[in-house]
């Protein structure tokens, strides 16, 4: 029995529309796994940014300290105010390891993410800036996402589903041969006495009951609705998070530009104090005030790039 024609290149078209829509599945992983890449390297960036922070805040605080046993020598400082100093510089110390154990374990599962040795060491750049002015976004390429392609994907398998399902409810047609063994007759005589019967066949099978397929055109109808549906919503989720994408990098500008602001009004009030040591008047309370505010905003503007950044390949991800 042969299919009608046509039923068989129906077949592989239905196996290629399927077989298109798994390949996207591939493609979003990949995008995925990029992304996750992305977002494990500016955190690493930004633990290893801020362990040179406090480097350098242990740094000044040790500068601090020197000037505070000076003062001590002179009666202008008490020793209470070199062990605060000292009590600061171990609790910088301590955040210090504390950020060395989130790099190792951050590390492993960038290492992890690119399919290699959890221990090999992550080289990360000194430094990353926010550019003055943002890439331009083409928030059109939205629906290009291979998110939203799937679907397309899946809609198209199901009409080949449904035009492989009107090939099948037409008739089939038979093509064979029908052999027959023919013993002699001895006792009668005729030309074909003995002859073997060979009898080519033809038949047409026409299916009588068709309420299989129109079920089945029916299921694919309401799965095509189905999957319409189910593009819109994501549409509508990927629509919201890209929005929301452009409002926090929006934001991590906004915080970078702040703490650039708070850490120059800082520095200054630094440079006050430390032009007031010349008089001997300097308040180590006051300078360790300062100093936490530094590296409180330093820490903020490190996040805030970190947030910039991470930001932004979740933007390429979703239109790029």
């Amino acid at each position: 029995m042969l299919p009608w024609f046509g039923t068989i290149t129906a077949r592989e078209n239905y196996a290629n529309a399927l077989a298109e829509a798994e390949y996207v599945e591939i493609t979003i992983a990949k995008r995925k796994l990029a992304l996750s890449v992305a977002q494990s390297y500016y955190q690493l960036y930004a633990i290893q940014t801020r362990q040179d922070v406090i480097d350098r805040n242990i740094e000044l605080l040790q500068t601090y300290e020197k000037l505070a046993l000076t003062s001590v020598e002179v009666g202008n400082a008490s020793a209470v105010d070199v062990l605060r100093l000292q009590i600061r510089q171990n609790e910088l110390l301590q955040q210090k390891e504390l950020l060395q154990e989130e790099f190792l374990a951050e590390q492993s599962i960038f290492n992890n993410l690119l399919n290699r040795e959890s221990v090999k060491q992550v080289q990360v750049v000194d430094s990353l800036i926010i550019p003055k002015i943002d890439p331009l976004l083409d928030e059109a390429a939205l629906t290009l996402n291979p998110e939203l392609v799937k679907y397309d994907k899946l809609y198209e398998s199901i009409e080949q589903s449904e035009f492989l399902n009107q090939r099948e409810s037409l008739p089939m047609l038979g093509f064979g041969v029908n052999y027959m063994p023919v013993q002699e007759r001895p006792d009668m005589d005729f030309s074909d006495n003995g002859k073997d019967i060979l009898m080519p066949m033809v038949s047409v099978s026409i299916p009588l009951f068709d309420n299989r397929y129109n079920s089945r055109s029916r299921q694919n109808e309401l799965r095509q609705q189905e999957i319409e549906s189910q593009k819109q919503q994501r549409l509508n989720v990927l629509e919201s998070a890209l929005a929301k994408a452009k409002s926090l990098r929006n934001q991590a500008r906004i915080s970078f530009d702040t703490q650039n602001k708070n850490l120059a009004q800082a520095k200054d009030a630094e440079k006050i104090l430390l032009k007031n040591y010349e008089t001997g008047t300097i308040d180590f309370n006051d300078v360790l005030d300062i100093q936490e505010l530094q590296l409180k905003f330093q820490t903020q503007q490190i996040q805030a790039i970190k947030l910039y950044y991470v930001q932004s390949a979740y933007l390429n991800y979703l239109i790029n």
